[in-house]
């Protein structure tokens, strides 16, 4: 008898569960309120989780249950390509809709702009970005309105909102280099233009942050000496924009290295054979660099010079340096 008892549970149960689990699935689908016309603005951080996000939206009243959100994620297979940034979901939009809106339909576009790039090469990755999204970008607008903003453009991770301007744009970047900038206490009575200008060299010359603030030291003590900075990216700056005038930006190359006649360019940007700081900065400092020129580590070196690697070698004595260009970069 007992197990006739079990037997029928058992049976119920199988014939019950799904079922429930029908009715439960199909009323959790479906939409807060399929005739409803509001929708609400969410944002979804870099790095949150699917059950993360699942919270997010329940706790404004977009879904109803978070594990349906996460049952739906994992049969859909699109765990990866839930995206980060702002949406506008709407109370009449079902489970399903909302999932697929999360995978593509953010309202902002992620851009990440890495430390040492010149202007040209930002609006080359800001078009990048926007054309992903369908969205025209103008790279020819947004040099000619940064033609003064060289080393003001701040390299980060952005959320720029797809409807923003070219203008709105460099005030996003360049509010975020003025905040940046605050922080700084600058102890080498260099101006603030002089200092980002260092900060643009140091950016360009020392590729590890342990080198960066020695590197500005020697910099600084050449500067104060009188002595041609004898940077080779400035060089490298002038080449470039030279090089790169009649050619498709996306391909061309920016950064070339320096040739022995090359030191011999005529261009105010030449600190080989131009004495002081070059006019402007030659590409946009992250921080690391714009702390190395406000804080600088002064040594008993004046020479120094990096490998194929970024590795930097350093000498005191020109015989010293002649010695390190032998034996790194012969």
């Amino acid at each position: 008898m007992f197990k006739k008892i079990i037997l029928f549970f058992f049976l119920l149960f199988f014939i019950l569960f799904p079922l429930v689990l029908f009715f439960w699935w199909n009323q959790v689908s479906k939409p807060i309120n399929k005739d409803s016309k509001q929708s609400v603005i969410i944002v979804i951080p870099q790095g949150l989780g699917v059950e993360e996000i699942g919270k997010v939206l329940k706790n404004k009243g977009l879904i109803k249950s978070t594990l349906a959100f996460r049952l739906l994620v994992m049969k859909e297979n699109v765990s990866q390509s839930l995206q980060a940034g702002d949406y506008s979901l709407s109370f009449s939009m079902s489970l399903s809709e909302i999932v697929k809106n999360l995978t593509h339909g953010t309202l902002d576009i992620w851009v990440t702009i890495p430390e040492g790039l010149r202007r040209e090469e930002i609006a080359v990755l800001l078009k990048q970005a926007f054309l992903e999204k369908e969205i025209d970008f103008s790279q020819e607008e947004f040099i000619e309105q940064t033609a003064n903003l060289e080393g003001f453009l701040f390299p980060d991770t952005y959320l720029i909102p797809k409807t923003t301007s070219i203008l709105g744009i460099i005030k996003i970047l360049t509010a975020n280099f003025e905040q940046k900038f605050a922080s700084l206490n600058i102890e080498t009575g260099l101006t603030r233009e002089q200092t980002i200008i260092l900060a643009s060299l140091v950016e360009r010359e020392a590729k590890y942050d342990k080198d960066r603030k020695l590197v500005a030291g020697i910099l600084l003590k050449r500067l104060k000496k009188g002595w041609p900075l004898q940077v080779d990216a400035t060089i490298q700056y002038v080449q470039g924009g030279l090089r790169c005038s009649s050619q498709a930006k996306s391909s061309c190359q920016w950064w070339a290295p320096v040739n022995i006649q090359d030191l011999k360019l005529s261009s105010s940007y030449n600190t080989y054979e131009q004495q002081g700081l070059p006019p402007t900065s030659i590409c946009n400092p992250g921080f690391n660099s714009l702390e190395a020129a406000a804080n600088p580590v002064d040594s008993e070196y004046w020479f120094y010079l990096s490998d194929n690697s970024g590795k930097t070698y350093y000498a005191v004595t020109n015989e010293e340096h002649n010695e390190n260009i032998r034996n790194y970069l012969d």
